[in-house]
């Protein structure tokens, strides 16, 4: 009885040793693992042993297994604890895209430096020389100097159409001249023309509203000149229906003969020539 005891103590002081000395295969444990999966799902794949034997290897190895760890129990599950390391998964960072070498990497904007220079000052635009005559006195009738003038409605007017004349006639030569026709607006007094006996290249003509009127204004141009003589100046407009009044129609010239200024002005207002008649004898 003492010497099976001592079979057993020492059968087991050697299952312990063993155990602990033993280092599994891990890779051809795995790797037999695969095999036999892979050969069982292979469709062409023949059992070379009877089923029956092959549950009896089975159980018969589950057995032996199950003896080695009831003898070396807590042994065996620490040497094979301790003998197996934890696995880590390696991640592998996305790859950061390479610049494309043929790009370019903006400039850092040039640090502005304060300017030591003070700003120069605005320099005053040039000035043309005016070529505007130098204004005449007030006009303070229809005779100045070498200038007289007369203002009349003419006789071919309509209830319709109106042309107002503006006759001037100089003895001297006039090196400068603005004439000015105001018609009033008297209702639908609109612009229907204007012209002048003097050459029409030698005159800059504008016309426009202004002020309750309907405005003319003829202006000598610079280096022409006006011969002496008597000479028309005529704005032609039309208005409403009926006869027009031109009792608030008015006209202004100014002139230059020389160093000599002359200024006239007028109206159109109507006159009666009445002339008389001497009775001769019977």
């Amino acid at each position: 009885m003492t010497m099976r005891r001592d079979v057993h103590d020492e059968l087991r002081a050697r299952l312990h040793e063993a155990a602990g000395a033993h280092e599994p295969d891990r890779a051809r444990i795995l790797a037999r693992i695969e095999r036999g999966m892979t050969e069982q799902t292979r469709p062409d794949h023949r059992a070379t042993r009877p089923p029956v034997f092959g549950w009896v290897r089975v159980v018969s190895a589950t057995a032996a297994v199950a003896g080695v760890l009831g003898v070396g129990g807590y042994a065996v599950a620490s040497a094979v604890k301790d003998e197996v390391p934890p696995q880590k998964v390696a991640v592998t960072a996305t790859p950061t895209p390479s610049p494309d070498p043929t790009s370019r990497a903006p400039e850092p904007p040039v640090d502005p430096k304060p300017s030591t220079q003070e700003p120069e000052p605005s320099k005053p635009p040039a000035r043309t020389p005016s070529t505007s005559v130098t204004a005449a006195p007030p006009a303070s009738g229809t005779e100045d100097g070498p200038l007289w003038s007369d203002g009349s409605v003419d006789p071919h007017s309509n209830d319709f159409w109106a042309q107002s004349n503006i006759t001037l006639k100089t003895s001297e030569q006039l090196t400068s001249l603005t004439v000015e026709l105001r018609v009033a607006q008297t209702g639908g007094v609109t612009n229907a023309g204007a012209w002048r006996s003097l050459p029409e290249d030698d005159f800059t003509l504008t016309v426009g509203e202004r002020d309750g009127f309907l405005v003319y204004t003829w202006v000598l141009k610079e280096g022409r000149t006006v011969p002496k003589g008597e000479w028309v100046f005529a704005g032609q407009y039309n208005h409403q229906r009926g006869g027009r009044d031109a009792k608030d129609d008015t006209y202004t010239a100014s002139a230059a003969a020389g160093s000599e200024q002359a200024a006239v002005k007028g109206d159109f207002a109507a006159r009666d020539d009445n002339d008389s008649s001497d009775d001769g004898d019977s």
